[in-house]
């Protein structure tokens, strides 16, 4: 999978962009508050939908603008694509693929595959489950769209029994319709639930694996899955079903006490766990930072080995949070992958990469500087 080329309009710091990538390393620099960053959440936009810095799409336009534009020409199994993202505050965002428009979010998912590693991602260990959840989700709504829509349909459903919920509280005869929004809440939960243990299962291996490497066999990660309730790691959709059935009848008048949902794939968890202890609270700041680029690399592996392509890689000023060693073990296991690298200092890859195109980037304006040799 390669990016061939972006243009942008009135996206962010940027009136007009057009700009050709290289198929290997492209190295966007600069000093800080520049614009680099807003190139690689340009990208993620047109593989995830949405932003990873912001849920507000108005706050992606250029000031005083009307709206933003974002146009991607990229290849796929030697197919070339293109994916274009119009948003205006009163018709909102609107997706074409290749001229095509599509209805929903769900249906821009697979089409272009992007992993992205920022210094955001220390979250996914440092703050709560949705942080981890969230890690998930996004890799997996990339690989199965139909994931995705799930998601969607569960937060709708989500929503309407908590209402329930709360209602029933004054009207206690609502609670005889409980039971529909149970079936809809076991039956679309239990496909996420299912579908997320399989994913953790196998992210652990290749996680651990590429944690060895980078440690030279000093620390074991672990990744867990930690679901609201006890299910076995080998349980398929229906044993699930049984079991969340069960838990919603045992904790009925419980959640209407409290007026919320207390049990589902919305209170998940990711155990990430570091010598057989949580990486969150023992974990050094350096070790945590190492976990989360073993996770990240396990990811890319997970998706070639998924997808059978290379997904598009986004680094967005992590290398300056990396020692030396982490910094060249990162270079030497993405060779192969397109990979987009935002940073202050150019010096290290002027040393460390060959064929690397770079852009200097200056108040929302890039240029194109030198091909590395």
């Amino acid at each position: 999978m390669l990016i061939e080329n972006l243009k942008l309009k009135d996206f962010r710091n940027y009136k007009n962009l057009d700009v050709d990538f290289a198929k290997a390393f492209n190295i966007i620099y600069g000093n800080n508050a520049q614009g680099k960053t807003n190139i690689i959440e340009a990208v993620f936009l047109c593989a995830s939908g949405r932003s990873h810095r912001t849920s507000k799409d108005i706050e992606l336009m250029k000031y005083d603008a009307a709206g933003f534009g974002i146009k991607l020409l990229f290849e796929k199994e030697n197919i070339q694509e293109e994916i274009e993202i119009v948003y205006t505050p009163e018709e909102k965002k609107k997706i074409k693929i290749n001229e095509i428009p599509v209805k929903k979010i769900g249906d821009l998912m697979g089409h272009l595959n992007a992993v992205i590693f920022s210094p955001e991602d220390l979250l996914v260990i440092k703050q709560g489950p949705a942080e981890r959840r969230r890690f998930a989700d996004i890799t997996l709504s990339q690989l199965k769209p139909s994931y995705f829509y799930d998601l969607q349909q569960y937060a709708k459903i989500l929503y309407q029994r908590n209402t329930l919920l709360k209602n029933i509280v004054v009207k206690r005869e609502l609670e005889a319709t409980l039971d529909v929004w149970d079936r809809h809440l076991v039956r679309t939960g239990s496909r996420i639930m299912a579908i997320r243990s399989g994913f953790i299962k196998k992210l652990d291996k290749l996680a651990a694996a590429r944690h060895a490497k980078l440690t030279n066999n000093e620390e074991i990660l672990m990744l867990k899955y930690s679901p609201s309730f006890e299910i076995d790691d080998n349980f398929n959709n229906q044993e699930i079903e049984e079991v969340f059935t069960r838990v919603l009848e045992k904790c009925r008048t419980r959640e209407i006490q409290r007026g919320s949902s207390m049990y589902g794939p919305h209170r998940d968890d990711i155990d990430i766990i570091l010598n057989g202890e949580s990486t969150k609270i023992y974990g050094s700041q350096g070790q945590q930072r190492t976990s989360v680029l073993s996770m990240k690399l396990a990811e890319i592996d997970l998706m070639k080995e998924e997808s059978g392509d290379s997904p598009v890689l986004l680094l967005d000023d992590v290398l300056s949070e990396l020692d030396d060693k982490r910094k060249e073990y990162l270079l030497e296991n993405i060779i192969g992958l397109q990979t987009f690298i935002t940073c202050t200092d150019k010096r290290f890859f002027q040393r460390s990469t060959e064929n690397a195109a770079l852009f200097y980037v200056e108040n929302g304006n890039i240029a194109n500087d030198i091909y590395l040799r």
